[in-house]
């Protein structure tokens, strides 16, 4: 499993909150709800998103946004229109004053907004996951990550904006599928660009001789992995892995596949809560629960145990 795969293949989205919102000049929505990730596409008109902190940014028309949180972001027709929507953990909307919430109305199946004809139309995905394969994806990306409809042609939006407002069997399977569609592609033609910061481990799956030894590590985290083994089923030498491991990737191959398993352990705990410690210890490389109980308390600080109970 490769990370972007990762971000998606355990908390993917799940009956995620999608919303087409139908919007007329002035408008201002101040987003509180944090939510890991957010993805926004501009269908007609633009938006400005502004976080708290960073640089904000116009969407033009066709446009995805992919918003990082959870901290709190606008979303506006102009940067200094007052928030007339305040949107909570939950999805809950209040005014922004805290009362009744009557500028922005129902419109029908995941539509709200000033009307149904508005200038500008927005939808919405967020997805409401946490969890240490994500983190380790999400640390990598800037607070707003934008993908201009002139330098990124992708079909995928178009389908979710037809989509959306249909109501039929099996149709909130569909939509979570298109969205975990649109925010993979979107993700990995952010990555891809030559001008961006892509995190080593992703690059690395370019090299010929690491790409191959990361793939081994995520697909087969159980195994007995040693560097010698991996150098032996990649073809090279075990010095010579180790040398172009840690100039690609930034660290070595033991301490990769160390963070890898913890991160998989941190998924299984929370999204298997039937499931013991000693299973999961397997499933992610370590001999016994009290092996994997070791090295997790010392990577997040606390016991798996405890790491489930506090886990929503």
């Amino acid at each position: 499993m490769d990370p972007l795969a990762a971000l998606l293949d355990g908390p993917r989205a799940h009956g995620a909150f999608l919303l087409r919102s139908v919007l007329t000049p002035p408008w201002s929505l101040r987003i509180e709800d944090r939510a890991p990730l957010t993805v926004v596409s501009v269908v007609r008109g633009e938006a400005w998103i502004v976080p708290d902190t960073g640089d904000r940014v116009l969407l033009g028309e066709g446009d995805v946004a992919i918003v990082r949180g959870p901290d709190p972001y606008l979303v506006a027709d102009d940067p200094s229109t007052p928030p007339q929507a305040l949107i909570l953990p939950g999805q809950e909307c209040r005014a922004a004053d805290g009362g009744h919430l009557s500028e922005l109305a129902d419109l029908g199946v995941r539509t709200w907004g000033h009307g149904t004809d508005g200038p500008v139309v927005l939808l919405t995905g967020t997805y409401g996951m946490e969890g240490e394969l994500s983190d380790r994806l999400l640390a990598a990306l800037p607070t707003v990550l934008l993908l201009r409809a002139a330098d990124w042609p992708n079909p995928v939006a178009g389908l979710l904006a037809a989509e959306i407002g249909r109501d039929v069997p099996g149709q909130e399977a569909v939509l979570d599928r298109l969205l975990d569609l649109l925010l993979i592609a979107a993700l990995r033609a952010w990555f891809d660009r030559p001008d961006t910061s892509a995190p080593a481990w992703y690059r690395a799956h370019d090299d010929p001789v690491v790409g191959q030894a990361l793939r081994l590590l995520q697909h087969q985290p159980a195994e007995p992995w040693t560097v010698a083994k991996l150098a032996a089923d990649v073809g090279v030498s075990r010095a010579a892995l180790a040398r172009r491991f840690a100039a690609t990737v930034g660290e070595t191959p033991m301490a990769y596949l160390t963070g890898w398993r913890l991160a998989l352990a941190a998924d299984l705990l929370r999204q298997h809560p039937e499931t013991t410690i000693a299973a999961i210890a397997r499933q992610v490389g370590y001999g016994s629960a009290f092996a994997l109980s070791a090295a997790f308390k010392r990577e997040f600080g606390l016991s798996p145990r405890n790491y489930r109970s506090r886990t929503p």
